[in-house]
Parts: structure tokens; C-alpha cells; sequence
């Protein structure tokens, strides 16, 4: 079997006084083209588990595996080259300059990855036509609507051909119809291929993906699997 997430209990603790314990030691295994939900309140601790897993941050104890490779054995400059090539981030805010087109949006996804000027505008097309955008690869994101700004985003974290896509509230700033285009838009991702876990409050979210994981209080309390 093969998994692209491996958590062995991780932990992370913030010094203090007094220390705050945000993840208590976690086994968390994401299999590849499994599409996760990670689902709790406020203050859960979803944030700091997505920031674990996008090597944004670093567990205090236990080890991080992500594609079969020891993240803690790394260096700061190598964990930055693996979250620019094996990561895609999608936020609840969609984090687009203005003044920039989409497909120059797209493009800067790429900037400061080894090698990856050749051919960088094609790929930015390609993802952009991906997400249903090909006909407003020149627009502004001033000119989109809520939903097409995030495909604008989804695309973004696509260029670089992620292994894992994560998604922060990917829906909470959109409508009810909106957000369901975009759950759409992950539904197709997910059976093209590609893994995803996506980090949620909402129940309608969740229940989209193929596993359910609960965290309260820095606790990973259950595991389901979607009917």
C-alpha cells in the first residue's frame, strides 16, 4: 500500500508559560488518491495539523513521512523545495495579486522552484484550463467572481503537479452554490488522480470526502469512513 502521509506520532507543543499542547501524538496514514476531511471546531487544532503537513512548521516530537521520505531529516531549504514540489495549497482567502493576470497568478506559483522557467506559461494554462478557466487565462481576478477567483487559486496549486493538495476552509468565503462548484471541481481532482485533504467545520463539506478524521482539543478522536 501506498501512502503519501505518514504521521508517527507527531506532536506539537508551543513553549509557554504555559505550554499549549495544540496536537497530542498522532498516527495519521493518507493513502495515495484518498481524499480526506479533517473536521473540527474552532481552536480544534486543524490549523496546526495543516501546517504540520504542509511543512509549514515542524512536529516537536514523533516523525513526519510525506511521499516515504523523513521530513524531520531535512533541511530548511530541502523542506522548501519539497513543499514547492510535492505540496498545493488552497485557503479559505484566495491570496491573488490584482495586478497581475490569472495565468501570471498561476505562474508565480513557479517562481522560486529549481529549473522550472521553461515552459512555466504552458503549465499555467494547462492548470488553468484544468479548472474550467481556459477562456479567462488574461482577466484580472478584480474581474471574477468569488467562485472563479478560487479556480483561479485550486489552479495555482496545481502547476506544479502536486503529490498531496491541501485545502484550508476552501468554501467559506463562497455561497452555498458557489462552494458546491468547487466541492465539484475536488470531486473531479479526486478521481483524476490526486490526494486530497481538505480541512473543514462544515458537515456538507466533509461528508464529501471519502474519510472523515475529528480532532478536538489537540486529539484525533475518530476515524470514519464515508457510507
Amino acid at each position: 500500500m501506498s501512502f503519501v502521509v505518514e504521521l508517527d506520532q507527531v506532536q506539537r507543543v508551543f513553549e509557554g508559560p504555559p505550554a499549549v499542547e495544540a496536537l497530542q501524538a498522532t498516527d495519521l496514514y493518507i493513502k495515495k488518491n484518498e481524499y480526506i476531511a479533517i473536521v473540527g471546531p474552532s481552536g480544534s487544532g486543524k490549523s496546526t495539523l495543516l501546517h504540520l503537513l504542509g511543512l509549514l512548521d515542524s512536529p516537536s516530537s514523533g516523525t513526519y513521512y510525506l511521499n516515504g521520505i523523513d521530513t524531520s531529516a531535512l533541511s530548511e531549504r530541502e523542506r522548501a523545495g519539497m513543499r514547492a514540489t510535492a505540496i498545493g495549497f488552497v485557503f479559505q482567502s484566495f491570496h491573488l495579486l490584482s495586478h497581475r493576470t490569472n495565468v501570471e497568478n498561476v505562474m508565480l506559483a513557479e517562481v522560486y522552484k529549481p529549473g522550472s522557467s521553461k515552459n512555466r506559461k504552458q503549465r499555467a494554462v494547462d492548470a488553468l484550463e484544468q479548472v474550467g478557466l481556459g477562456h479567462r487565462l488574461n482577466a484580472y481576478p478584480t474581474t471574477l467572481s468569488g467562485g472563479e477567483r478560487q479556480r483561479v487559486a485550486v489552479a495555482r496549486a496545481l502547476v506544479g503537479k502536486p503529490s498531496l493538495l491541501l485545502a484550508d476552509e476552501p468554501t467559506g468565503n463562497l455561497d452555498t452554490r458557489t462552494g458546491e462548484q468547487i466541492l465539484s471541481l475536488f470531486d473531479d481532482l479526486h478521481e483524476a488522480g490526486l490526494t486530497l485533504a481538505v480541512i473543514t467545520h462544515d458537515d456538507e463539506v466533509s461528508q464529501r470526502a471519502q474519510r472523515q478524521i475529528h480532532i478536538r482539543d489537540g486529539v484525533v478522536t475518530s476515524l470514519e469512513t464515508s457510507g
